[in-house]
């Protein structure tokens, strides 16, 4: 009986505790728990813990019933109806929490960039290793080179048609092989084999699943967007716009550059034909004029420079044949 009520004050505290969080904070993390160990948690939380964050982990039944009592308005049929009327304030922003508490999640509240939030997270990962049966977190390759292994050993590698060779007399992988695709569960031939080589080719972290704004709900790609990202993305817009305005005709602050550009190609075009001229015009028919000359200039210099040089004969009748006397009798 005294164990049953200390469960249950525990429980009361830490449904307080949750009650009182909401008003704290606007930005959150909601991520997945699966395959992480209590290490982690407790290495995670502490650092969060120094940058003014919380992360709150529980029975997602216990939080969402704190989460919706605090939500709505105290009525008078409540045990604790004077208290939460003095105290209670309206959190609409909260409300789309509810229905996002479903599975194995975990509440990361922070004052924080929620960016710098997920790289804290991501810092903390640990290597796991291929068990039989568990789907593959990403492509698994073996790399080429010695395994230290005695021939004995083949039949893994002939199994998962690994070519191989034997070099003083250890196995060694003449060629990269892929072993395990992405998505696909790992077998018990893989999982062996990896083990004995002492591979651990996954990795088990928080997984951001919801990002949780001032009552807004994002994807977690929304934490991988950079300023460069979003300039590019405009400048595509632009161009789309620009290219769309001109093809029907109807001029927009997009393709106005465009089509003045263009007017100012037919103008100039039209000076080459008449007796019709402006400044702009003239620039650049000298500038045109000057063109072919300086080309012609740049070209001439070019030959000038390519042309062979005559080297002078080498005179073997004078000089070199006197070194040894030409032809003087003795």
């Amino acid at each position: 009986m005294v164990k049953k009520n200390e469960k249950r004050i525990k429980k009361e505290k830490f449904f307080e505790r949750v009650y009182n969080v909401f008003d704290k904070y606007t930005r959150a993390l909601l991520v997945e728990c699966n395959n992480i160990s209590a290490k982690q948690i407790h290495q995670c939380r502490k650092e969060l813990r120094t940058n003014n964050s919380l992360m709150l982990m529980g029975k997602n039944t216990l939080i969402k019933a704190a989460l919706q009592k605090r939500i709505s308005e105290p009525t008078p049929n409540e045990a604790d109806y004077e208290e939460r009327k003095a105290t209670w304030t309206p959190v609409p922003h909260m409300e789309p929490l509810v229905r996002l508490l479903k599975g194995n999640l975990g509440i990361i509240f922070t004052h924080h960039d929620l960016t710098d939030i997920k790289d804290i997270i991501d810092k903390h990962a640990r290597e796991a290793p291929a068990k039989v049966g568990s789907f593959a977190q990403c492509d698994v390759f073996i790399e080429a080179g010695p395994t230290g292994l005695d021939p004995k050993q083949t039949a893994f590698f002939q199994n998962l048609q690994i070519p191989t060779k034997i070099v003083k007399a250890q196995i060694e992988i003449t060629a990269k092989k892929q072993i395990i695709e992405v998505g696909e569960k790992v077998g018990s031939n893989e999982a062996a084999l990896l083990q004995k080589l002492v591979i651990n080719p996954f990795s088990y972290r928080l997984k951001v699943a919801h990002v949780f704004d001032n009552g807004n709900v994002y994807g977690p790609g929304v934490l991988d967007i950079t300023a460069e990202s979003i300039i590019s993305s405009y400048q595509k817009v632009i161009a789309n716009t620009a290219s769309i305005s001109l093809e029907l005709g109807i001029p927009t602050k997009a393709s106005a550059p465009h089509s003045i550009l263009r007017v100012f190609k037919n103008l100039v075009a039209v000076t080459f034909e008449c007796d019709f001229t402006f400044a702009q015009a003239d620039a650049m028919k000298s500038a045109a004029a000057a063109g072919p000359v300086a080309a012609a200039v740049v070209e001439k210099v070019e030959e000038v420079e390519e042309a062979p040089k005559e080297e002078p004969a080498d005179d073997f009748g004078g000089g070199a044949a006197d070194l040894f006397g030409g032809e003087d009798d003795y």
